[in-house]
């Protein structure tokens, strides 16, 4: 699902564990969590190297699992490496690495850059930037079981699982395509001109579908048989969108301000931007607390916001170069690019996004 209310198991991690597993090129790997910092927040905050080229995280509810798409070379070099790894929530340790599968007509690795879980059909799937399409896995045995093309830069998907439907987005050529999630088969393309959506939620009561539409400053609202796209203002630069437990306000985190906007869904108008810092990259909700995470790439750190009052409430210190955010059960789970684990891996941080008790 989307944004799930998730149980995570949070256990105690001795602050003694080595420094740096190396990673094995498939099945376990020995990842150990290395540190804790925490920027005028009185709460710890845990990282682990993981593996070199991270770009999204996706956690798994029935199969108590974090999933991580990892692809190393960046336009216009080649891609070295691609990895789909299955990290364990508690111990931040890789446990199971799955190589994506080659383009039969290219040769080229069909390297995974976004990724969103259907624990319905207990399947993963992944974005394939540079091949123009998504992927489905298997999360039980990690075999590929559909490469699906047309996707024009596809950039984020995201799971409606209760219609059956996995969004993606594609960069490319302003679209939102839709697919059963069960047969795999296209449904629907909704397209806005001289757009570049981004990043996705969706709202599984309506079956809304939300784009952050990062080309022209606003949202793309889907809805069904609304006959075409309802078109949001946002904030300056959006790159990711999340929407509050009632899914009647969404927030967008703004790349270009370093803001993030408040936006009520019913007026269709920007209610509230906070500042979060510098490159504001990925949002998203913990639905316990209505709070909004916010990865800030260039300021190397992770801000929460209570989007009631306006303000932010705790700065959590990152490696450099966060990424993305994934909200668990009151967990936020960011990955960076900072190639600080001792072999140069990026680095998997997480942290309870309110202090329990």
């Amino acid at each position: 699902m989307t944004s799930p209310t998730h149980r995570v198991r949070i256990t105690a991690l001795a602050m003694s564990l080595a420094a740096g597993g190396a990673l094995a090129s498939t099945g376990t790997a020995g990842a150990a969590a290395v540190s804790a910092a925490t920027a005028g927040t009185g709460s710890a905050a845990v990282s682990a190297p993981i593996a070199p080229g991270l770009y999204q995280s996706a956690y798994s509810e029935r199969n108590d699992a974090l999933w991580v798409a990892s692809s190393e070379g960046r336009p216009p070099a080649a891609v070295t490496a691609s990895r789909l790894l299955k990290v364990d929530p508690d111990t931040l340790r890789v446990e199971k690495t799955y190589a994506p599968v080659t383009n039969a007509a290219t040769g080229a690795v069909q390297s995974v850059y976004g990724v969103a879980v259907d624990d319905e059909h207990n399947t993963v799937w992944t974005t394939n930037t540079r091949d123009n399409s998504v992927s489905v896995y298997s999360q039980r045995t990690g075999e590929h079981l559909a490469t699906l093309p047309g996707v024009n830069h596809s950039r984020e998907v995201v799971v409606d699982e209760r219609r059956d439907t996995v969004w993606a987005s594609a960069f490319g050529d302003g679209t939102l395509v839709a697919f059963d999630s069960g047969t795999f088969k296209e449904k629907e393309r909704v397209t806005v001109p001289g757009s570049g959506p981004t990043g996705l939620a969706v709202n599984e009561r309506t079956g809304s579908v939300y784009a952050a539409d990062h080309t022209g400053d606003r949202i793309i609202e889907a809805s069904p048989g609304a006959g075409k796209p309802r078109l949001i203002p946002a904030g300056d630069g959006p790159l990711s969108v999340a929407l509050s437990k009632n899914g009647r306000t969404a927030y967008t985190g703004d790349q270009t301000a370093g803001t993030v906007s408040v936006v009520d869904l019913r007026k269709g108008a920007v209610t509230r931007s906070v500042a979060s810092g510098s490159g504001t990259k990925s949002v998203a909700v913990d639905y316990r607390s209505g709070r909004v995470v916010a990865v800030n790439r260039l300021s190397a750190t992770v801000t929460v916001v209570d989007p009631r009052k306006g303000s932010v409430v705790k700065t959590v210190a990152t490696a450099a170069l966060p990424n993305h955010v994934h909200v668990a059960d009151g967990t936020a789970y960011v990955v960076d690019k900072s190639a600080s684990g001792p072999a140069g891996e990026d680095l998997l941080t997480r942290f309870r996004v309110q202090a329990d008790g």
